[in-house]
């Protein structure tokens, strides 16, 4: 095929497994429950009488479901194209790519197409059903082509961006860190631009318009709209949601083309074994000449009783990269900390009460969602990582525990993601400091994201040692982090776009809920069934709907209560079998029957 054999190899074998088939199925099938949910919450609240009523019940979920697809494919397009490539380096096989015959070109664009293809086949899946929307009035065909147009563009950048990451650096955290952060620096991006902090009129052209031009979200936005409605000095040929697919599309075409062309320098396989055959050969002639073999100074560390928590605190074990990391994640941590300076030299007189806990939360949810996302990656990879290498069958034959084994990861964990845990925590002493929030609501702020944090990471622990393959690993953790954030973000959108009785709501959800628990225990225990972890599954979702209620209410120590509980008992139903039943949680019991 045109983009060589590492696509075509992908294309061949993924209608070979039936994953592929039940993620499409499941995909539209969530997206359509969605449509029903909101029916049901619609016709429950309100009579429908006529055609103008479908009409804006058409518009208002077009324009739910338009950027929740958009977040899907830009985060899982741009996270799992690097959890891809990084396994390829973890298991030295991007060595074995690179000494064939393959062009650069064919290597690099076939193994992106490879890693988006499921992705890039879930929003094909999924325009049918945008383009069913239409029959319900308020919105036309070019909305539909607009929206999938800016949706695939969008997953081609971060596509591309976690690629050439990848292929950039060693460690495969690294890798889904530094993307995962110059994702959010590029939403952010728009968000300032939008701002205009420097002018409302750049070169002509409001800010509001260049923000289409360089953020996703806002050309999806742009998009959901008519395309009359878009005028402005950007109006010809198209408006700016066209300008954003040419500033997407070349931007694509620079990243892969600057892979194409340092691929093989970020990856000098030929040198470096050219390099270990030259120094094997002084060392031979040193023995030779000397007749003895040349002793090496180093002076030794005293090791903890932990060696596990030894090695990942006193050691670069995710590589001396982790410090860009750090720096990335402090520029987010400036951006947001710079806007939630604005909020609050502005916040005594334009904004009221609750319009100013809403202003105020923007700067710091961000921040916070980032910061769990990256402890997760940091908890499966360290997992992934040591079966990459086989170095998990080398600590598995010590004599060093299954507690040592589980919390020196997890202890690991949190240390290297200090700033992750501790600065959106910062943020939010800031707010009590300015009486923006009281003492009570912090303390109830601060025990629930450091639970959610404890959660996360366990969730990656659990998930790393359940599935053999890296990427499936890494997917799977990701994908249950994104699955309850976007949950939690698409629930709270439909109560405030739909206001109702919350116990209407309860019972419109009741079917969404009981899917998405089933996919939370497909996830979690189908390699190592737990009553305890389907327990979790299941009740999560809706406990999830209760906080969210409870919030909503104002009912802030009841929804602290319900989610402490529950992510404490799901914290507690991961942790226990990987202590106690190691070897099963691991997978080799059922290898050693084999």
């Amino acid at each position: 095929m045109l983009i060589g054999p590492v696509f075509n190899r992908e294309v061949t074998a993924a209608p070979r497994s039936w994953r592929l088939y039940l993620l499409r199925a499941g995909y539209v099938a969530a997206l359509f429950g969605l449509i029903l949910t909101a029916w049901l919450i619609l016709i429950g609240s309100q009579q429908v009488r006529g055609l103008g009523d479908l009409a804006r019940f058409g518009s208002a979920v077009f324009a739910l479901l338009a950027p929740l697809q958009l977040a899907m494919a830009i985060a899982f397009s741009a996270l799992l194209t690097a959890a891809a490539v990084a396994q390829e380096k973890d298991r030295r096989t991007l060595d074995l790519l690179l000494m064939t015959n393959l062009s650069n070109f064919e290597l690099v664009l076939g193994k992106l197409m490879a890693s988006m293809l499921n992705v890039l086949v879930l929003i094909v899946a999924a325009t049918a059903l945008l383009m069913s929307i239409t029959l319900l009035g308020g919105v036309s065909y070019p909305q539909v082509f607009r929206v999938v147009a800016v949706t695939l563009t969008a997953a081609a950048v971060a596509g591309s961006l976690g690629s050439t990451i990848a292929l950039w650096r060693e460690k495969t955290f690294q890798s889904l860190a530094m993307t995962a952060l110059l994702v959010v620096l590029w939403l952010l991006a728009g968000e300032i631009v939008a701002a205009g902090f420097q002018g409302k009129v750049w070169l002509g052209i409001p800010t509001e318009q260049w923000a289409v031009v360089l953020s996703p979200f806002h050309a999806i936005f742009s998009a959901l709209q008519p395309l009359e409605t878009t005028g402005g000095p950007l109006a010809a040929y198209g408006g700016p949601v066209a300008y954003f697919l040419v500033s997407s599309t070349a931007f694509a075409l620079l990243l892969n083309l600057w892979a194409i062309l340092r691929v093989r320098v970020w990856n000098p396989i030929q040198d470096k074994q050219r390099a270990t055959l030259d120094t094997e050969a002084k060392n031979q002639q040193t023995v030779s000449e000397a007749g003895v073999q040349p002793k090496l100074k180093a002076e030794s560390r005293q090791v903890w009783d932990n060696p596990i928590l030894w090695r990942e605190i006193m050691t670069w074990a995710y590589g001396k990269k982790i410090v860009v990391v750090r720096i990335a994640y402090l520029v987010v941590f400036a951006i947001c900390a710079a806007a939630l300076f604005v909020f609050l030299e502005n916040s005594d007189n334009n904004f009221s009460r609750s319009a100013a806990q809403l202003a105020a939360a923007q700067p710091i949810v961000p921040l916070a969602v980032l910061g769990l996302v990256l402890v997760n990656a940091l908890a499966v990879t360290s997992l992934t990582n040591e079966r990459d290498l086989r170095a998990l069958d080398l600590l598995l034959v010590t004599d060093l525990t299954p507690k040592e084994i589980v919390f020196g990861k997890l202890g690991g964990v949190f240390f290297n993601s200090k700033e992750m845990i501790l600065l959106p925590l910062v943020m939010c002493t800031v707010l009590w400091y300015t009486d923006h929030l009281s003492t009570e609501n912090l303390v109830f702020l601060i025990i629930t994201l450091l639970v959610m944090n404890i959660f996360v990471a366990m969730l990656g622990v659990h998930t790393g040692m359940a599935y053999a393959e890296s990427r499936i690993a890494v997917a799977i953790s990701l994908s249950t982090v994104l699955f309850l954030l976007l949950g939690i973000a698409v629930c709270m959108r439909m109560m405030l776009a739909f206001q109702s009785s919350f116990t209407y709501q309860f019972q419109a959800f009741t079917a969404f809920m009981l899917g998405g628990g089933a996919g939370l225990y497909m996830a979690l225990g189908s390699r190592n069934p737990s009553s305890a972890i389907g327990l979790v599954s299941m009740a999560t979702p809706f406990a999830t709907f209760y906080v969210i209620t409870s919030y909503l209410q104002g009912s802030f120590g009841a929804a602290f209560l319900v989610a402490v509980t529950t992510y404490g008992f799901a914290t507690a139903a991961l942790l226990i079998p990987a202590i106690d039943e190691f070897d099963v949680a691991t997978g080799r019991a059922s290898e050693n029957n084999d």
